[in-house]
């Protein structure tokens, strides 16, 4: 019943489209901050790596301690690059509604990935609102750029569109 609520009410449009307009803020803040300020990861892939996640003095996650080690921090010029614009492109994709879906799940994966290397702040309520504009799907995007990329997108792929039941 919730999840009919989420994906076709036109109420609920409204409700996700200040969720996401809210949630896209924050995304794109945090990314052109880092843009404009010379962002580098290294000092945080060096102090997740240097204090993980611990209970009862074991790593929790020690294949992501371990994928810091051999693979971020070798590379955290890569990861200089992708985490700006990927913060950025994820709000700008919210803010405007387009490809909300594919830009909520990348937002969920990047707070995901913070949680795992032992930052908390207000990444667990991100994840939530995440989840709720991921379950809403097409709707999260209805009032935005999605009511026609997506409609566009289909008619590319040539997937037949479709169409939500109209409630009030």
């Amino acid at each position: 019943m919730i999840n009919t609520w989420l994906r076709e009410n036109k109420i609920a449009a409204y409700l996700l489209t200040a969720l996401r307009l809210y949630f896209g803020f924050a995304w794109l803040t945090a990314g052109w901050g880092k843009i404009t300020g010379g962002f580098s990861a290294e000092g945080f892939l060096n102090g997740a790596i240097a204090n993980p996640v611990v209970s009862h003095d074991v790593a929790v996650y020690p294949g992501y301690v371990s994928f810091l080690e051999t693979f971020a921090l070798p590379n955290v010029s890569l990861f200089n690059v992708l985490i700006p614009w990927g913060e950025f492109l994820v709000g700008l994709g919210l803010i405007l509604g387009c490809l909300t879906t594919a830009a909520t799940f990348f937002a969920v994966v990047m707070n995901f990935n913070f949680m795992l290397a032992g930052t908390i702040s207000h990444n667990p309520t991100d994840v939530i609102m995440g989840v709720i504009l991921l379950a809403a799907g097409y709707n999260a995007g209805r009032i935005g750029l999605d009511r026609w990329v997506i409609p566009f997108f289909r008619k590319l792929t040539g997937k037949q569109e479709v169409t939500a039941h109209k409630t009030a």
